[in-house]
């Protein structure tokens, strides 16, 4: 009985420790190794007459209520204009988003417009091929870059070897317009930075990243994330840097509702757990400190939820004993907080800081039914909308009405 009772702590204690590491411990690590190994990587500067060709590239699919605005921004990019396309290659849309982009096609916009609906991967690998430039820069079709973005993110491939480059995604209220990034996602931004320095960047932001064309060799069409597939594949299979661009901005709504995240992160999850087939060579020592990102960045992040779960059942069954009979209440007042906190108001600022609780329990409950899903391949490829509170006008021929919606990009 005493060894069951040992076993059973062990797995307690550890089951806390890999999600005390994966969320506390590795920052401090990363920030660590990167003040003490790494450095902030230069960005040369280049001329406009030295700048590669580069393609914007929009996949798209049912974004009537968007398409035209976004089109609009990426022609107001400061880029030379003889060196700059837009594409938009429209996965099987069947409202008027194809009509609305031949609108454009006098400023020279590009539409690909494929006739049924296949997934964001396969779209990519068909795209792809058939841009222009020398860089092929991704973006989503409710997503806004700054003007400079594309210039600043091209600026970086004069390096022979950068591969990926990455931007910064600023999170907006759609209501107001005003700067909204979480918590959260300040703390994922920090975490970029530190693996920037250190040559260790993992993945990119779909509505922000730019690869060389000649580094993308096609991805399996039923990739979930391929923003974050897409510049690990082209590390591992040619050694390149992903380098990330805190200047190279773009711009995003939030969701409008907290379920539409869950979704989202629930495909998210599922994409991840897939891709450890397709990338688990980065975690081979060999690679240098991207080994050590990706198995404590993603891959222990990922195994987050199962030890939530073991912790929390092995903790029940030592609750006989007046300390772990504690430890327990705790776990228990730490889940309740994060069920009361979602439907709290985000006013006072005391009470929106009570919402981290429910942004971690909520992610981890969204990757364990992103596992499942990966388990039983019940999560497709081709993307879904995410409701937003407020879209535009802004393209030929009038505006658009009814309820705001925006794709979700791979993040």
């Amino acid at each position: 009985m005493a060894e069951l009772r040992l076993a059973i702590e062990i797995v307690l204690f550890a089951s806390l420790g890999v999600v005390a590491y994966a969320y506390f411990g590795y920052p401090v690590l990363i920030w660590l190794a990167s003040r003490l190994f790494g450095r902030e990587p230069d960005r040369p500067e280049v001329p406009d007459k030295d700048l590669p060709t580069i393609s914007l590239l929009i996949a798209a699919y049912n974004e009537e209520a968007e398409i035209g605005r976004r089109i609009e921004n990426a022609l107001e990019t400061d880029y030379p204009a003889d060196k700059y396309e837009i594409v938009v290659a429209s996965d099987g849309s069947s409202d008027r988003t194809n009509e609305i982009v031949r609108g454009y096609e006098r400023f020279g916009v590009r539409l690909l417009a494929f006739p049924v609906r296949r997934g964001k991967a396969t779209v990519l690998n068909d795209a792809i091929p058939q841009a222009s430039g020398e860089i092929v820069m991704l973006s989503d079709a409710n997503t806004f870059t700054h003007a400079t973005a594309a210039q600043r993110m091209a600026g970086w491939f004069r390096d022979p070897k950068v591969g990926v480059v990455c931007g910064r995604l600023v999170l907006t209220d759609p209501a107001t317009g005003k700067n909204v990034d979480s918590l959260y996602w300040k703390y994922e931004t920090f975490l970029k930075k530190c693996e920037g320095r250190l040559g260790a960047l993992l993945g990119a932001n779909g509505a922000i990243y730019a690869i060389r064309k000649t580094l993308f060799q096609g991805i399996p069409g039923n990739t979930i994330v391929d923003d974050f597939v897409i510049p690990l594949l082209a590390r591992q299979r040619s050694g390149c840097r992903i380098v990330y661009d805190k200047e190279a901005v773009a711009v995003e709504e939030t969701p409008a509702r907290l379920k539409s995240e869950f979704h989202r992160r629930t495909r998210i999850g599922a994409g991840g757990f897939q891709s450890i087939g397709m990338l688990f060579r980065l975690l081979s020592p060999r690679n240098g400190w991207i080994s050590f990102t990706f198995a404590s960045h993603k891959i222990l992040r990922w195994l987050c939820p199962f030890a939530l779960l073991a912790a929390l059942l092995s903790n029940a069954l030592l609750a006989v004993r007046p300390e772990f009979m504690a430890l327990l209440c705790a776990q228990v007042l730490f889940y309740a907080v994060s069920l009361i906190a979602s439907r709290l108001p985000s006013e006072p600022r005391v009470l929106r800081y009570s919402r981290v609780a429910t942004m971690f329990t909520m992610m981890n409950a969204a990757l364990l039914v992103g596992f499942f899903r990966w388990l039983r391949s019940s999560q497709s490829a081709a993307w879904k909308r995410t409701e937003r509170v407020l879209e535009g006008a802004g393209h030929p021929g009038g505006a658009a009405t009814g309820t705001a919606t925006a794709s979700v990009s791979g993040r």
